[in-house]
């Protein structure tokens, strides 16, 4: 049997995790071929993969980033992408192959389920925002980032006086910002899901002044978007799109750090934290999240089950079709952001 392995889209922390677990599970009872495909769907088009060894996944548990490497490569939007990596399915003689990723790579697999070709998927996203799974690994680790990071700004803004806006990711969804906004007390927290009135955050802000606390912690996701009437606003680097179509989002915390500091007078400052939340080594929760996966979807190809995500429901792991799992986002639950806006303010 040969088995080929990619991961793709941006990078997070748990993926080596995953390469680990396929690569033990598979030579637990074969000796043939595992390959690794480099760079996501870009090295299953042109043909860049190398083996897999026992000996190649040794110690990568904790580390952080993806040994295959990744990028975001849309084989649909390539001339022949789609023939090529058909083409290289039959030169590599796969059985089978693991795709993990988010939306997109998902997406893309989902595709190639539909065309025939054995494809079985491991939800990757630190957003946190692919449906049928309840948790994707990586999500963990990003939280734990940001919540730290938050827990320090606290420090600095009650010294200085200051409101500080804390930019983090989340391009569709806010779990991010929810989540390490209440475990860090976030004051004021603004998520995609949710188009925010720039003078009603002021307001919370004068609020929270008025009651003796001169300092203010504003966690906001970098798809937050302003309420516009009709319609919400999305702050964005540039007019960019990647291979799937998407804007790179970078800046909404420092429009809404200058536009508190203009209604208020309050001295506020910004903190971006980045590809921070990316990098750097696992939480125990992703490590184990990400073997589990990565042992599930290796038993899904053994025993021949394709076109299937494998994913978190409760304490069990279950496989849900590709289809199912990148037909809609996650958005944040109602019920928790609710419980965010109790401390508001």
């Amino acid at each position: 049997m040969h088995v080929g392995i990619l991961t793709g889209g941006g990078d997070c922390p748990g993926l080596n995790a995953v390469i680990r677990a396929v690569t033990k599970r598979f030579y637990r009872d074969h000796d043939a071929r595992l390959l690794g495909i480099r760079k996501g769907w870009q090295g299953m088009m042109y043909g860049s993969a190398e083996e897999l060894t026992l000996q190649k996944v040794s110690g990568i548990l904790p580390k952080g980033g993806t040994i295959l490497g990744t990028s975001r490569t849309n084989p649909r939007r390539e001339p022949g992408g789609i023939e090529r990596i058909e083409a290289n399915f039959r030169e590599w003689a796969l059985d089978g192959l693991i795709a993990v990723g988010g939306e997109d790579t998902l997406g893309v697999a989902a595709d190639l389920a539909g065309r025939g070709l054995p494809v079985v998927g491991v939800p990757k996203t630190i957003d946190n925002d692919l449906s049928g799974t309840d948790v994707t690994f990586g999500f963990d680790t990003a939280v734990n980032i940001a919540t730290e990071a938050i827990d320090r700004l606290h420090t600095t803004a009650e010294a200085h006086d200051r409101v500080i806006v804390v930019e983090v990711m989340g391009r569709h969804t806010g779990w991010i910002a929810v989540s390490a906004g209440i475990a860090g007390g976030a004051d004021m927290i603004l998520i995609p899901e949710k188009p925010f009135d720039i003078e009603e955050v002021c307001d919370v802000i004068r609020k929270r002044h008025s009651k003796g606390k001169d300092f203010s912690i504003v966690v906001v996701a970098e798809g937050a978007r302003f309420d516009a009437g009709k319609e919400s606003v999305l702050v964005t680097a540039s007019g960019d799109r990647d291979a799937f179509g998407h804007v790179q989002l970078g800046g909404i915390g420092h429009v809404v750090a200058a536009e508190i500091e203009r209604r208020t007078g309050y001295e506020t400052r910004v903190s971006v934290l980045g590809h921070i939340q990316r990098g750097g080594t696992p939480t125990a929760f992703d490590r184990i999240l990400a073997t589990r996966f990565g042992v599930a979807a290796m038993e899904s190809v053994l025993r021949g089950e394709f076109g299937r995500m494998v994913a978190l429901r409760g304490n069990r792991i279950e496989a849900v079709s590709l289809d199912e799992a990148t037909g809609q986002l996650k958005t944040v639950d109602e019920d928790l952001y609710n419980i965010a806006q109790v401390f508001f303010g």
